[in-house]
């Protein structure tokens, strides 16, 4: 008889957005190393998702049911939310890829170089102490949507500032 344990409750996590360099052609190492681009504490990230499309093959002379073979995988759009600080790091890494008033002044940051990195975003689940349980990492994320929080006078609640990403694979790592 297995015994019955806890679940965990998603209340603590850290997200970290890093820049890393991809690896040469020919098999070699990138160039220069991986840069930190945001990282913290995130009030929600919803949308850790992936599902694939089934494939149905039908058989001549099997008339009962057709034969199901996996497809191609597809992810969902992972958002992101934290309360708004003085950090604009959000914005920073929204404007590289919007050209929108790019931190180093570029106005297309998409011509000047800024894709010759890999982005990755890695979300990791915390104990109450802090010690890693689980671990998500999301290849070559994008940022498709950023969105400031409500301004409003009459309001009482922390503003909450969102980014969507849209990324190229969804992986489980060891804590």
């Amino acid at each position: 008889m297995s015994k019955q344990q806890t679940p965990w409750f998603g209340s603590r996590f850290h997200v970290a957005f890093t820049r890393e360099p991809i690896a040469a052609r020919g098999g070699g190492s990138g160039e220069g190393l991986a840069e930190d681009l945001c990282e913290g504490g995130f009030a929600e990230v919803s949308g850790l998702e992936a599902s694939m499309e089934a494939k149905t093959i039908r058989e001549g002379g099997a008339n009962y049911g057709v034969h199901q073979r996996a497809g191609q995988v597809s992810f969902a759009t992972v958002v992101i939310k934290r309360g708004m600080a003085p950090a604009r790091d959000l914005w920073h890494w929204w404007a590289l890829f919007a050209g929108a008033g790019a931190p180093d002044g570029a106005n297309d940051s998409r011509r000047n170089g800024a894709f010759a990195h890999r982005l990755t975003v890695r979300i990791c689940m915390l104990d109450i102490d802090g010690t890693p349980l689980l671990k998500w990492r999301l290849e070559r994320a994008m940022p498709v949507k950023f969105k400031a929080a409500e301004l409003s006078a009459r309001a009482a609640e922390i503003g909450i500032e969102e980014i969507h990403l849209a990324h190229e694979g969804l992986y489980f790592e060891a804590p």
